[in-house]
């Protein structure tokens, strides 16, 4: 005889959820019977991403660099869903462009939302997952394995979630709170259609080696990122060649930099390496 479905009548919460992969591990959520907070910036594609949610689910529009919001937003959730039991740290937003012609506004933006967020996001909810014995994943990146040029402040705040995910861990797994590190590649998302999605990093995103170069469907993504979460993984590598890659990882630095010379050389002969964003 089975057991009930790990995720059935749990509370679960998503940041990021308006779209691309917090829109799809919401739903896989839902449909494995959790009661779902989906959490984002957007009102309007939030509103429909909750709407698409088969069962239970409810939008609260908010900015997870805002405490004041997440801790009202925490208590909103426990009093209409009941405590999490699962909360999945997936906002997240990337830019383009070389460091060193790059706005520090828009720079600092990225490590708040990313990694800040990310804390945010945790001590707000923390005490519900203390009481659950819950689940919490920080959806990270291969960028946190090895960091790529051109990217310097999303490589800098996902490995900054990966240290930090990995001393939660540490400091809660006594008390029966699962913290898992989901790593994931490159995802079809809106960030990667997005028109304002710079040419030169999709050139260099070419020049990677497969599979490092392959987009993944974020349906896909999501599925196995829900299926981490039902068995509490400490680590969940969406793609199964990631494993490898960590394996080695000391070594990537020299190699990306040694890559990326050539790359980096050809795109500023052309001289239109400039600042974009996306997210």
């Amino acid at each position: 005889m089975t057991g009930s479905p790990p995720l059935l009548g749990r509370t679960a919460v998503v940041t990021g959820a308006s779209r691309g992969i917090g829109r799809a591990v919401a739903h896989h959520l839902a449909a494995r019977g959790a009661r779902v907070a989906l959490l984002g910036l957007e009102p309007g594609e939030l509103e429909s991403a909750a709407t698409a949610v088969p069962g239970a689910a409810r939008a609260w529009c908010l900015d997870v660099t805002d405490e004041t919001a997440l801790g009202r937003t925490a208590d909103e959730v426990r009093e209409q869903f009941g405590p999490a039991s699962v909360v999945v740290a997936n906002a997240g937003i990337a830019t383009a462009g070389p460091f060193c012609e790059s706005s520090m506004a828009t720079w600092r933006r990225i490590v708040e939302v990313n990694l800040v967020g990310s804390a945010l996001t945790a001590r707000a909810f923390l005490p519900q997952l203390l009481a659950t014995r819950g689940y919490y994943l920080q959806v990270s990146s291969l960028a946190a394995i090895g960091a790529a040029p051109l990217m310097s402040a999303y490589c800098a705040s996902k490995s900054g979630v990966e240290a930090f995910t990995h001393s939660l861990r540490a400091e809660v797994a006594h008390r029966g709170v699962g913290v898992g590190i989901a790593y994931l590649s490159w995802t079809d998302t809106e960030m990667i259609h997005d028109p304002r999605y710079r040419a030169d990093l999709r050139e260099l995103r070419a020049l990677m080696p497969w599979p490092a170069s392959r987009t993944y469907p974020a349906e896909s993504t999501a599925e196995r990122l829900v299926r981490g979460i039902e068995h509490r993984a400490p680590a969940v590598y969406v793609q199964s060649w990631l494993r490898g890659v960590q394996a080695v990882r000391t070594l990537l630095p020299g190699l990306v930099a040694w890559r990326a010379r050539h790359a980096m050389g050809a795109l500023e002969r052309r001289d239109d390496i400039a600042e974009d964003a996306a997210g």
